[in-house]
């Protein structure tokens, strides 16, 4: 079973990515689940979802304590959560950031792999907007390889429209290509 967590604050999207990987995963027949936990938090307050996806059925219903992947889809909250928390030995830290993985890893000296893109960049010039939380599904495709980018078509333009579905896709074809993950 794959788990995942999206650190996000309220309005990024960390709810919508987690459940637009699920819904991917579906498809492709195997068995998901996404869920959010927050309480009376408002925009821009930190935010967690979950995803869990795997071939046999799920029995698990609580949060994901022990992660594979950890998504940032903020850095900012890397001053005030513990990214790595819980995360498996071989585990994954994607982090949505204009700094260069040698900024980012000098400045917090984290021992997992990590992956560095700048989401906010390519949100930016592919939507018109920095919502990232699309973006950074293309980077949580290539550090996995847990689905295909064209799995995530049908989910995305489901949620979006035509229109917007095919920007959205854009933006994680970019982020999935622009991925800097070293072991």
């Amino acid at each position: 079973m794959l788990e995942i967590r999206f650190h996000g604050r309220g309005g990024q999207g960390a709810v919508t990515s987690a459940e637009l990987i699920a819904t991917a995963a579906i498809n492709k027949g195997k068995y998901a689940q996404a869920f959010p936990s927050f309480g009376p938090e408002r925009r821009g307050a930190p935010v967690v979802a979950f995803c869990r996806v795997d071939d046999k059925r799920i029995l698990a219903r609580a949060k994901v304590y022990e992660p594979d992947v950890v998504v940032i889809l903020d850095s900012g909250l890397l001053k005030l959560i513990d990214p790595v928390e819980g995360l498996k030995p071989n585990g994954i830290l994607i982090i949505n950031s204009k700094k260069s993985y040698e900024e980012i890893m000098n400045e917090c000296h984290f021992s997992c792999r990590v992956g560095i893109v700048n989401a906010d960049q390519i949100a930016r010039e592919e939507l018109g907007r920095v919502i990232v939380n699309t973006t950074m599904l293309g980077a949580v495709m290539r550090a996995t390889g847990l689905l295909e980018v064209e799995d995530m078509r049908e989910p995305m333009l489901a949620r979006f429209g035509p229109k917007l579905g095919e920007k959205n896709m854009k933006a994680l074809e970019r982020a999935y290509n622009e991925l800097v993950l070293k072991e």
